[in-house]
């Protein structure tokens, strides 16, 4: 089979930097799915990308399609022939169109009757026949939001093309993409290397490009971003703020790295950090720097797109630039401490929370006394969480926060401390709005996760209390992610709150904006258990689990999750399969019956079988209520394992349906107790 690379560049003006992996892996993926879908064999794909280019390289492509023989169904005989015998029309124009006679055609018997076949050798296509159109679709199918036209040009992408190389073997494939025809020209770095670059072929292209100062494999370029600011921080003896999205984003705006440490007045650390590293990292893309006890340093990293020849200026150009950022930060934070945070409370007041729900300030006053409520049930500072529920939103009306919305919270922290507040208030105020994302940290502090349930649940009673519950990928509140937050600090933290009792609180709250009604606390609890899939699908339990132990709607979250994971490893036994066939058989049986009794009669025992596992029952009764009522559902799941072998032998050796009405009534009303013991637990007849 006769092979070569293939190299596919789209050249373009800078692309959107959140968007260029997203694009790239896109592009990469439509390619290779058509290459398989042509039957067209290939040993790997590779997407490559910079600011200025998506690209992708083949190895190892098949020059051309197999032949393959192909099927061409024609009509059914009866239909393909008169009464004489003669070809109808139908069966002339299919022979005519597949360019045989009537007699050359075959003939297919079925089941269901015989068919006119002709069998016919089609020929594999090159492979650069193919790829003009393969391109043009990949491009169709690349997600733009927003695709933009320029110049006199029909044509539209999410920025201007200005070159297309398609090589294979090292040759130009001719073709044409948005009125761009294919070369084997493509740009260089913009100030290195401005001008084009002829590639030789797709095995020389990443190393022609690196020569022209541009890195076109994104991992590459950002192992070489991380690797040079570790090196620039250990050499000035410290550790560098360094999330992957920033990283992400820096390695998709610059096609040449170049790290150097720049540096800021330290008159601004007077200011909280969080405000100097968010200003630095999503203003300007700058990598904080700080000391192994978290103490943020005056200097920070950041990347240049060019190896200057003067570095001192590119240096201090970009501390010209970062010093007004941090001077408004400085200002905002001076101007903020003129009044106290509970005296921004009133401005709460102008600042709408949703329109049939009221005000910011309504709802502080609601999560003051949420967060009380919830403080009291587990025991602790009632008046610090009663102060911090209500303080919690305070920080919004700051200039500092309206100015940078990313640390809210935060700044409501510190201004707290300022403010005189105690440190249990402060903390809360910050903590409240935690988890913000799928793994972020829980509250620390019992006040803390009680203001962060209340802003969560007050949330949720609104909306729901509106009609206006999430529906498909439309969830403007973010009730879901509320909800799996509010599941996580309760499992998490072990609270024994109940999820109904914290719902009708929430609903208190709103007076009569919202209809309190049973159906509403029922709606709002059944979308908060509905959110364990979603939690226990990350953690990689199977579905039946817990949808056995949603079956039972425990309404405690911490016990909830206790049962997930005792059915979870209960699920792993020998026993499980078998006691789940027998609590599912059993469920049908009881559901036909009728009125059944409560007790089991011994003396109406006549079977050994039945006698056995009532004994058994029996037995272990007492002990599986003792474990079930403590919570230690492993103890009870592993007694009532031990009565597989009686259940097996009662369906082997006893007729439940007996002729005798009491017998038979007195033996469902055992099958009732077995399957009490299970539904205390779990509907284990779920597990599959």
């Amino acid at each position: 089979m006769n092979t070569h690379d293939l190299l596919i560049e789209l050249g373009t003006e800078e692309l959107p930097p959140k968007s260029l992996s997203t694009l790239s892996t896109s592009f990469s993926a439509s390619i290779e799915s058509q290459l398989k879908e042509s039957e067209l064999a290939f040993t790997s794909v590779k997407g490559l990308n910079s600011p200025r280019r998506l690209a992708v390289i083949v190895e190892n492509l098949q020059a051309e399609q197999s032949d393959k023989e192909v099927e061409k169904r024609g009509p059914a005989v009866q239909v393909a022939f008169d009464e004489q015998g003669m070809p109808t029309k139908a069966a002339l124009g299919w022979a005519r169109g597949n360019g045989i006679s009537i007699e050359e055609a075959g003939r297919l018997k079925t089941d269901k009757g015989e068919w006119l076949l002709h069998k016919a050798l089609e020929k594999g296509k090159p492979v650069t026949s193919l790829l003009p159109e393969m391109i043009e679709k990949a491009i169709k199918q690349l997600p733009i939001a927003r695709p933009m036209r320029w110049g006199n040009s029909n044509h539209s992408f999410i920025r201007p093309v200005h070159q297309l190389t398609i090589l294979y073997a090292g040759q130009v494939v001719e073709g044409s993409i948005m009125g761009i025809s294919s070369s084997n020209k493509v740009t260089g770095h913009r100030f290195h290397h401005p001008e084009l670059v002829a590639i030789k072929s797709a095995s020389s292209y990443i190393e022609q490009m690196a020569e022209a100062h541009v890195l076109v494999d994104f991992e590459q370029r950002k192992a070489t971003i991380r690797e040079q600011i570790e090196e620039l921080a250990e050499q000035e003896g410290a550790s560098p703020i360094m999330d992957e999205d920033l990283l992400d984003e820096v390695t998709a705006l610059v096609e040449w790295p170049v790290a150097h440490v720049a540096s800021f007045d330290d008159s601004f650390l007077q200011v909280p950090k969080e405000a100097l590293i968010y200003t630095m990292k999503d203003d300007q893309r700058y990598f904080p720097l700080q000391t192994d006890k978290g103490e943020l340093l005056p200097r920070f990293i950041f990347i240049s797109n060019i190896e200057s020849k003067d570095p001192e200026q590119v240096i201090q150009g970009n501390q010209k630039v970062v010093r007004p950022r941090l001077a408004d930060a400085e200002f905002f934070f001076t101007t903020d401490q003129k009044k106290p945070l509970h005296q921004r409370v009133e401005k709460l007041h102008s600042i709408l929370f949703q329109k049939q729900l009221g005000t910011l300030g309504d709802k502080a006053e609601r999560l003051s006394l949420l967060a009380g409520a919830i403080a009291s049930e587990l025991n602790d500072d009632v008046n610090a969480a009663t102060r911090a529920g209500l303080l919690s939103k305070a920080d919004l009306v700051t200039d500092m926060v309206m100015e940078f919305p990313e640390v809210q919270g935060v700044m409501g922290m510190h201004y707290a401390r300022l403010n005189g507040e105690s440190e249990l208030v402060a903390e809360a105020i910050e903590a409240h709005y935690h988890p913000r994302f799928a793994g972020d940290s829980l509250p620390q502090s019992t006040v803390g996760c009680a203001v962060a349930l209340a802003d969560k649940l007050d949330t949720l009673a609104g909306i729901f209390g509106i009609g206006q519950t999430p529906k498909g990928d439309r969830d403007p509140f973010a009730l879901r992610r509320a909800a799996i937050g509010m599941l996580r600090i309760l499992v998490e933290k072990k609270l024994p709150l109940d999820l109904t009792t914290l719902v009708e609180k929430a609903i208190h709250g709103y007076g009569d904006k919202i209809k309190a009604t049973d159906n509403l606390v029922e709606q709002i609890v059944d979308f908060l258990l509905g959110r364990f899939r979603a939690l226990y699908q990350e953690q990689g339990v199977e579905v039946d689990v817990v949808q056995a132990v949603l079956a039972r709607r425990p309404t405690v979250a911490y016990d909830f999750d206790n049962r997930v994971q005792a059915v979870s490893r209960f699920r792993q036994r020998d026993e499980a399969i078998a006691l789940a066939a027998a609590n599912k058989r059993v469920g049908n049986i009881l559901a036909k019956a009728d009125n059944i009794a409560s007790q089991v009669d011994p003396e109406l025992l006549k079977e050994d079988a039945e006698k056995a596992l009532y004994k058994t029952l029996s037995d272990v009764t007492n002990e599986v209520h003792v474990a079930t009522e403590n919570g230690d559902y492993d103890k009870a799941l592993a007694l009532l394992a031990g009565l597989r072998a009686d259940v097996d032998e009662f369906f082997d050796k006893v007729m439940v349906n007996d002729d005798d009405k009491a017998v038979r009534e007195n033996r469902l009303a055992l099958l009732k107790q077995l399957r009490e013991q299970f539904l205390n637990i779990a509907d284990i007849s779920l597990l599959q």
